[in-house]
């Protein structure tokens, strides 16, 4: 099988990009760079939705990012099985767009967030995090200002009965978030959102807590070989 093709999403003020892609490639499959103002997702096998502050979060972080040209592609070939991961604004959008229920709101403290977190990994059963084993604990940066996962009580009760919180802060919630959520999954587990950045642990190198962030890239490449 040729390598895979997992597509990094660019938007105006997207900042981790390059971090995504090169994560992609230390996995082993090719980076393929996708432009917000396009209508073409270049027959990617995955899409990775990375963080930054996509047109500026002036309205609301991620809320504009759904309008764009790109999305009308993604949101149709995610709901029909495209692996789709967001992390941080990525997740952001990924809400705004109705990929996932829920909603990212204003840190509980008020301030910005940038620190080393473990999360526990409560679901395996995703294109994302099926090198992982159910309970492991795993150490990834986060970094945001609007963190803190909201939802209604019946949504927040479905997503706990249906197995659809993938991760969740152990050791101290950043962020405020309910149920101390940290990331979740869509019904089919083909698209996954959290707020912790894994393309920023996959090198001890460049001074990363871990390489626990690896796991996700594998996890896809894993994930496309036996579909």
């Amino acid at each position: 099988m040729s390598a895979a093709r997992v597509g990094v999403v660019t938007f105006p003020g997207t900042l981790d990009d390059q971090d995504a892609a090169r994560a992609v490639r230390l996995a082993g499959a090719q980076a393929v760079p996708l432009w917000h103002a396009d209508h073409d997702l270049k027959g990617v096998d995955a899409v990775f939705l990375p963080g930054g502050f996509s047109y500026g979060d002036y309205l609301r972080c991620g809320a504009i990012s759904r309008f764009a040209p790109l999305m009308d592609e993604l949101v149709p070939a995610a709901k029909a099985g495209l692996p789709v991961i967001g992390t941080c604004n990525g997740f952001q959008i990924l809400c705004e767009a109705h990929l996932l229920p829920g909603a990212l709101t204003r840190n509980a403290s008020l301030h910005y967030v940038c620190r080393d977190q473990r999360v526990r990994v409560e679901q395996t059963a995703t294109a994302w995090t099926n090198s992982f084993a159910s309970g492991q604990e795993i150490l990834l940066p986060v970094k945001h200002g609007e963190g803190r996962y909201v939802a209604s009580d019946e949504t927040l009760a479905a997503l706990e009965a249906g197995g659809h919180v993938v991760f969740r802060y152990v050791g101290g919630n950043p962020n405020g978030s309910l149920n101390d959520i940290a990331g979740i999954r869509n019904e089919a587990g083909n698209v996954v959102g959290l707020m912790p950045h894994p393309e920023h642990a996959v090198e001890e190198l460049v001074g990363a807590p871990s390489t626990d962030g690896l796991g996700f890239f594998t996890s896809i490449l894993k994930n496309l070989v036996n579909t």
